[in-house]
């Protein structure tokens, strides 16, 4: 087996940044670190998926939101991503009996976007080729590396070994990462793994007539409080719809008909628009897959590696933040390095400092709204608290503010959200709570002043009142 040695840095005085992982949240980094002026090599397991027949890997599609907007306008790519997403400006619940409504996520013209992940991923990539001082090594597995010299082995394509020296490695390689395996063997990194016990499983809503089969500009959900399905517009016209179940529950259904008569149970008004030999095919291509949440503490290694994306913090898709979170963390690197002015030694720790927080703050959330949305948004309270949370921060802008709000539409650290959540929601209902009381007693106080005079009803019609009266 060939075996080269190469050191980047001979033929130029720049530093070598490595971007291990060429996937959303490595070629989106590839682009600010070559903005800087760095030297930047990115490389990436697989085949470019550009030029690939078939993009292998996770298809759930992406909710842009404000972070991962602001992260691309720092590299000039916003506009171009955005003119290809489409917005969705609430959830539009879908019952069982086919009655449809609508919650907004925010105030009027407030939206969230509905983006294709491959496609995204190769305008990244695209991007990132357009700077001089960037090469892209595709086919290229890492088999080891050093934290004290900055060495790394890698196999390519050809089967050959090659060895690369960098002056800082960037692991964006995935929630498996291979960048991470070297954290666990050191001392004081706190490193944890969840299986949630749901799995998932993608189904396509095909267009009829040439044109979306539901609105297009909503996130559809039919919420079944065990569990749930969700569909997503494409610019294609199609809806990909995601069923995100107990494994349990997928595993008992083995066959056409039991597949079919589950859809009539829980989703009837789906079958027709998924057609039922689609739906057959469909459901059972690929078996359910799972989804896993990852922590860990601290992000970086010496002054030489740094983890970002899902290699630090892989999350549950349920907030629609795991790709917005890993795009705020090269934002957050970037406006560190400004900070900071590019020293890797002070750069790095200050990093960990600012993003753990967060990024775990993240990764609680986005298992909390799970249950809201296959739950919660079936409850009147839930719907009640919404219109109430709404109204006050229609008339108290900067006092209150949702929660969701503060997660999707403005850059408040997650973490910080959290606390003012938690804050809002005490001061709300105890308020609440005081109003009801105070009716309540007003209502009673009424009653006693000016008690009503039964003895002038007669006793026929007092009776037909009182077997007409329903309690809730």
């Amino acid at each position: 087996m060939d075996y080269s040695n190469i050191d980047r840095r001979s033929s130029s005085n720049k530093k070598v940044v490595a971007v291990v992982g060429g996937g959303l949240v490595g070629a989106l980094n590839a682009c600010y670190f070559a903005k800087r002026g760095f030297q930047v090599e990115v490389f990436e397991s697989r085949e470019d998926i550009r030029k690939a027949k078939i993009v292998k890997g996770r298809s759930i599609n992406l909710a842009l939101s404000h972070r991962g907007r602001q992260a691309l306008k720092q590299v000039g790519m916003e506009d171009k991503i955005v003119s290809k997403g489409i917005p969705m400006h609430a959830r539009m619940i879908h019952s069982r009996n086919g009655k449809q409504s609508a919650i907004p996520y925010g105030k009027k013209g407030q939206y969230i976007l509905s983006v294709d992940r491959a496609n995204l991923n190769k305008e990244l990539l695209s991007e990132a080729e357009t700077y001089p001082n960037t090469k892209m090594n595709f086919d290229h597995k890492l088999l080891d590396w050093n934290a004290e010299t900055g060495a790394m082995t890698f196999i390519g394509p050809e089967g050959t070994k090659e060895e690369i020296q960098a002056d800082l490695i960037v692991g964006c390689d995935g929630a498996f990462s291979a960048i991470r395996k070297q954290f666990l063997r050191r001392s004081r990194f706190n490193y944890s793994q969840t299986y949630i016990p749901h799995g998932y499983l993608e189904l396509t809503m095909p267009p009829r007539n040439g044109d979306f089969t539901m609105k297009p500009n909503f996130l559809h959900i039919w919420p079944r409080n065990t569990f749930m399905m969700i569909a997503l517009p494409n610019l294609d016209k199609t809806f990909t719809c995601t069923l995100f179940m107990p494994f349990e529950e997928f595993e008992k259904l083995t066959t056409d008909d039991q597949v079919i008569e589950f859809f009539e149970k829980y989703f009837p008004d789906t079958i027709p628009l998924i057609g039922v030999e689609a739906l057959k095919k469909d459901y059972f291509r690929l078996p359910a897959q799972a989804m896993v949440s990852v922590k860990c503490s601290p992000y970086h290694l010496g002054n030489m590696c740094v983890l970002m994306g899902d290699a630090a913090h892989a999350v549950v898709p349920f907030y629609g933040q795991g790709m917005n979170a890993g795009f705020e963390d090269c934002l957050v690197f970037n406006e560190i390095m400004d900070q900071l002015k590019e020293d890797f030694s002070a750069v790095l720790p200050e990093y960990s400092r600012v993003r753990v927080p967060d990024d775990h703050a993240i990764a609680d959330l986005a298992m909390y709204n799970y249950v809201e949305m296959r739950a919660h948004v079936n409850s009147k309270w839930f719907l009640f608290r919404k219109h109430v949370d709404n109204f006050l921060h229609i008339i108290m802008p900067r006092t209150i503010i949702p929660l969701y709000t503060m997660v999707t539409f403005t850059r408040t650290r997650y973490h910080e959200a959290i606390k003012r959540w938690h804050w809002q929601d005490k001061v709300i209902n105890h308020g609440l709570l005081i109003s009801a009381t105070a009716a309540l007693l007003g209502g009673t106080y009424l009653l006693v002043k000016h008690p009503p005079n039964i003895s002038q009803i007669p006793v026929d019609h007092l009776w037909t009142r009182l077997q007409a009266f329903k309690p809730f």
